[in-house]
């Protein structure tokens, strides 16, 4: 109860102009006073992820699904960051691949790769937090929008050139 009463306090600030709900701008600026610099596009991603009524921002209870979501996956980043006392600040690819798998994103080698590749800024082989929750974003966006096409629940969809595109430009960051 107490981390929502946290929450709560937390959520009521960024929301300046009480409004019940914050904008992906007001998101952004909070990430960036804790030290995570994530572009608006991201930002505006875990917004569409969550914003269950589809309003374009952020109710208190779509704030406490994405919060969930982050939480775990600033775990699995910590718990490889931080194994064998290594607190470098970053996963190396290795890293990477684990904690996706223990978030639950089982990707194949092309895949994965082609993944990490995209969201390691420095291109050295090493994300640190904000890459790791941008590429989990992305995942679990790409996640949810193959899922509502794959009705059968096979792992399978078939696309046409429309649908393609909504798909692309929908978990693009």
């Amino acid at each position: 109860m107490e981390d929502g009463v946290i929450l709560r306090e937390w959520f009521n600030r960024v929301d300046s102009e009480k409004t019940g709900s914050i904008t992906a701008t007001q998101l952004k600026s909070a990430f960036a006073i804790g030290n995570l610099d994530f572009p608006l596009s991201v930002v505006q991603q875990m917004i569409r992820m969550y914003d269950f009524d589809r309003n374009g921002t952020m109710s208190f209870e779509e704030f406490l699904a994405l919060n969930k979501f982050l939480i775990k996956v600033q775990q699995a980043f910590s718990d490889l960051e931080s194994s064998l006392f290594r607190n470098r600040g970053f996963l190396s690819t290795d890293d990477v691949y684990e904690a996706l798998n223990k978030i639950g994103f089982s990707l194949d080698t092309p895949a994965f790769y082609a993944a990490c590749e995209s969201f390691d800024q420095k291109k050295n082989g090493r994300l640190q937090l904000d890459d790791f929750i941008s590429l989990c974003i992305f995942l679990q966006s790409a996640r949810n929008l193959f899922n509502a096409f794959d009705t059968a629940k096979q792992g399978r969809v078939t696309l046409d050139l429309n649908q393609f595109v909504y798909c692309a430009a929908s978990c693009r960051i």
